[in-house]
Formats: structure tokens, sequence, C-alpha cells
């Protein structure tokens, strides 16, 4: 059986991890059966979640799952797609993964209220005092992430404004299309989907968060995914 390395459900979505619900996107796109457990990142392959275990095969990051999954099970995610719209997609899922991403992640982590009210439940289990301290390393590991990636060198205003203008591409290229590049879902889908459900998460309170919501068309297409792929999450 197929073992997908996850942190379960939390924040109204079903992974905090935008990452995570692109994995178990992939896999029910590609109609294969998996079972989920839960994701320590001290013990996966590359120190984060999420990866694949199929049958002794361990595959860790979502793009070699991917490939994994179209090597070995011959299931092409892009089918029907030209070569031009197959760049397109590729671009936008790196858009969603390299870029809106560390917007997400910045609002999540650095910004107070928004830390208490998500990531803080993550370590509810480790013990008082020793708390207080494995909560200030890995904000500090984050942040030190955030200064790398580049994204942690602006303000609090550049990132939004980098994020919103992530978030207007999606829109964009989205249009009145059903999924990202037309009639039929594709890999991009996987990766948007987890990136819009996770910015339009209401545990946190974002700038980003109103301006996704001021896009009917990603609304709905977050809804549509969600009563498609994770319908026990559908409102």
């Amino acid at each position: 059986m197929r073992k997908l390395y996850v942190f379960g459900a939390n924040f109204g979505l079903p992974d905090p991890s935008p990452f995570c619900m692109k994995a178990m996107v992939l896999l029910k796109m590609a109609g294969l059966d998996y079972e989920t457990a839960l994701c320590d990142p001290r013990k996966a392959p590359k120190k984060k979640g999420p990866f694949l275990d199929d049958d002794g095969v361990i595959i860790p990051d979502t793009s070699f799952i991917r490939w994994h999954i179209e090597k070995t099970y011959g299931h092409d995610f892009d089918a029907g797609l030209s070569e031009a719209d197959r760049g397109t997609a590729w671009a936008l899922a790196k858009l969603c993964e390299d870029n809106i991403y560390w917007s997400i992640a910045f609002e999540r982590w650095m910004v107070e209220a928004n830390f208490s009210a998500g990531p803080r439940v993550f370590f509810a289990a480790v013990p008082m005092p020793l708390r207080h301290m494995v909560i200030s390393l890995v904000r500090k590991q984050v942040k030190r992430d955030l200064w790398g990636q580049g994204f942690g060198r602006h303000s609090r205003e550049e990132i939004v404004q980098l994020g919103n203008r992530g978030i207007d591409a999606i829109s964009q290229v989205l249009g009145d299309k059903p999924y990202v590049m037309g009639d039929e879902c594709s890999g991009v889908d996987a990766s948007t989907f987890g990136t819009v459900a996770s910015v339009l998460s209401e545990t946190f309170d974002t700038a980003m968060l109103d301006h996704a919501k001021s896009k009917p068309n990603l609304v709905a297409y977050r809804d549509r995914c969600m009563a498609r792929w994770f319908p026990e999450f559908a409102d």
C-alpha cells in the first residue's frame, strides 16, 4: 500500500501544507489508492514533508512524486495540453510553489497574531517550559529560510504586494475556465488548488486573504476543487 506522509488536517484544510495537498491531489488524479501517515520532518528523507512510500520506494518532494507517478504508472498529468500550454502550466505551478508559498509562510509564521492562531498548535504536545524554547528555535529557522530565499528581506507590505500579484496571475490565467488550463484538470491544478485553498483559509487574518476573496473565480475554483477531491471539507 502506498503511504503518503503528511501533517494532517488543520486550519479548515485537508492539510496545512499546500505541498501535502498537492501530493494528495496528484495521487487522486492518477486514481491511485493511498493512506496517510503523520510526517515527522526530523525523520523525513529531506527533512520536510510530504514524502511518499510506494511499496518501499521512498520519494520525497512533490515534483519527484509527480514524476514517479508518471514514470511508474504511465499517467500523463498534462495529457491533451500543447507544448506551449505545458510550459505555461509548469511556470504557474512554480509561481505557486516558489513565490506565493513564501508569502503564505511569512504571514503564518512571522506575524504574531497569525502564528498564535495557526502554527502554534503544532507545538501543543511539547511539554512546558521546553515548548517556548522549541517554538523560538523553529521560528528562527523559518526566519532564516525566508531571509535566504529573499522574501524575508522585504517589509510585510512588500511581501503582500508580491503575494497578491501572484494571486492576480492565477486569476488571470484561470479566467472563466473550470480548471487552470481548460475544461479538464491537469498537473498544475494540484499546485494551484493547494495554494489558493491555503491563501483562502479563514484561520489567518491577511491582506492576501482579502485580495483572493475579491476574485470570484478563485473562490469558485477552490470550492469546485475541494468538492471534487476533498468533499468532506467542502461547504
